[in-house]
């Protein structure tokens, strides 16, 4: 009876600062693929290249999954059967498997200088390394380590013949073994390569899926020739396409800064909820097999399966993630919309006493990103400078003529109210509306222009007075009809 394996995934980013959307959705896909299944889910630093390593990028790694809801079964932070799970804490480990490799003939080291590589790069052929010391005599490298040579070790490649490896998204795909180089394992420092750590790393694991853009499928050939030369079991390989952004001229290209945004923080900070760009996300390469655009994470967890990535590339498109992030808005509750968008209100309103409650009503069928809420409201707080020609309105069948009668009609009536309710509000206007045998927006667009002072507002005219206050919204419609005169 077969055993049938756990699977295991891995998220292995570099502490270089900074959270890609392309690396998200690298780390959400393979803590998908491994909760679909029943499997482990495992974080691991990957900070040997220490040039790029940046102080505090660690918690950064830590904060992104967290707030993303993606957590990790294995990690630094929550230990393991396998640690450990960072790979500066694991370097004593490599080297034996490198030296393995020599005494087995299918390694060796490799005495070449930085200048002579340099010099190979510029005159070589095809500007790779010319297998200079791979044959080497006992004698000569006896001789290099007792002068104290510094030196790599490097894997030798087979000189003919064809790798071949099948991936769960581009299938089959063959290399000719003459276009691959004798990569380095071991670094003159006595730290790992990238990929001969990785490798070493996602088997001592027990990782079964690896799943990584589609820019290193033509590394995979190399990764193989590793796990051959050790007589160890291939993973399984899920390369993911590219992700391009539009640009203005309406082709794409791979998606940068210059497309907007392309950090999980950043989309933070303008103002898009997490869930709706771990949802994007999610959808960003991948189909489900109904035509669902909205997923919890639980969702994503239960409907996700690997034969459902695009070999094609995806394009970001942030109006749809704009779109969705509004649809996010729209499923809360009051509640929670006020809760979230308080720090937005006071931002905007300072110490202004206002009915948080009533200002959710009117904005939360109206709001795409909370970030945009202070400058939709700041006119509470102050009515800003505006030019009467906003009283000008085609639709509404205002003018400079009519306006300052009916604007005056309009504050005489609201005037005399004892209830200041909104559905006060709403009889007085509409029955002088219709008293008049006028428009209802030809009586409310002055009214709503002089209580805000801008053409654009949330909710209407009778929701702005109501949360004005009557003696606010009064003084407010007098200063417009002093404009008018």
């Amino acid at each position: 009876m077969d055993v049938i394996k756990q699977v295991r995934t891995r998220y292995a980013p570099s502490p270089t600062g900074f959270m890609h959307v392309g690396n998200l959705r690298t780390a959400l896909y393979e803590y998908l693929i491994a909760k679909s299944q029943g499997g482990a889910f495992v974080l691991r630093i990957e900070d040997t290249d220490r040039e790029r390593y940046v102080e505090g990028a660690v918690d950064v790694i830590y904060d992104t999954l967290k707030l993303a809801g993606i957590s990790h079964d294995e990690g630094p932070d929550v230990g393991g059967d396998f640690g450990p799970y960072v790979q500066s804490e694991r370097k004593d480990m490599y080297l034996p498997y490198a030296e393995q490799l020599i005494k087995e003939g299918k390694a060796y080291r490799c005495f070449c200088t930085k200048e002579r590589l340099e010099e190979l790069a510029q005159t070589s052929e095809f500007g790779g390394y010319d297998r200079h010391c791979r044959d080497l005599s006992e004698e000569e490298i006896a001789q290099k380590l007792k002068d104290g040579e510094p030196y790599v070790i490097r894997q030798k490649m087979p000189l003919e013949g064809k790798t071949t490896f099948t991936d769960a998204v581009f299938g089959e795909i063959t290399v000719d073994n003459s276009e691959l180089q004798d990569q380095i394992l071991i670094k003159t420092d006595g730290y790992p390569t990238y990929n001969f750590a990785n490798v070493i790393d996602d088997h001592t694991m027990g990782i079964t899926h690896v799943v990584r853009g589609s820019e290193y499928l033509s590394s995979t050939p190399k990764y193989n020739l590793l796990y051959d030369a050790f007589g160890w079991e291939i993973p399984t390989y899920v390369h993911l396409p590219l992700i391009m952004g539009k640009n203005e001229d309406g082709s794409v290209s791979k998606l940068s800064k210059r497309h907007g945004s392309t950090g999980f923080e950043d989309l933070i900070k303008d103002g898009y909820l997490p869930e709706a760009i771990i949802n994007y996300i999610a959808l960003l390469g991948w189909c489900p097999k109904d035509n669902k655009e909205i997923f919890t994470m639980k969702e994503l967890e239960e409907s996700f399966f690997i034969e459902g990535i695009s070999k094609s590339p995806a394009v970001f498109d942030y109006d749809k993630l704009l779109w969705m992030n509004a649809e996010y808005i729209k499923a809360m509750s009051d509640e929670e919309f006020t809760e979230r968008a308080t720090p937005y209100y006071r931002e905007a309103l300072g110490d202004l006493e206002i009915d948080y409650s009533k200002l959710t009503a009117i904005l939360k069928q109206r709001t795409e990103k909370f970030t945009d809420i202070p400058d939709k409201i700041r006119f509470f707080a102050e009515l800003p400078e505006y030019d009467k020609e906003l009283f000008v309105n085609k639709k509404s069948k205002t003018n400079l003529e009519n306006s300052p009668a009916l604007l005056q009609e309009a504050y005489d009536r609201l005037r005399a109210l004892d209830d200041w309710s909104y559905d006060s509000l709403h009889d007085c206007l509409i029955n002088m509306a219709v008293e008049k045998e006028l428009k209802n927006g030809t009586v409310l667009w002055g009214v709503r222009i002089a209580a805000a002072g801008q053409k654009v507002t949330p909710g209407g005219a009778f929701e702005i007075l109501e949360l004005l206050g009557r003696e606010e919204a009064l003084k407010r419609i007098e200063k417009g009809l002093e404009k008018l005169k």
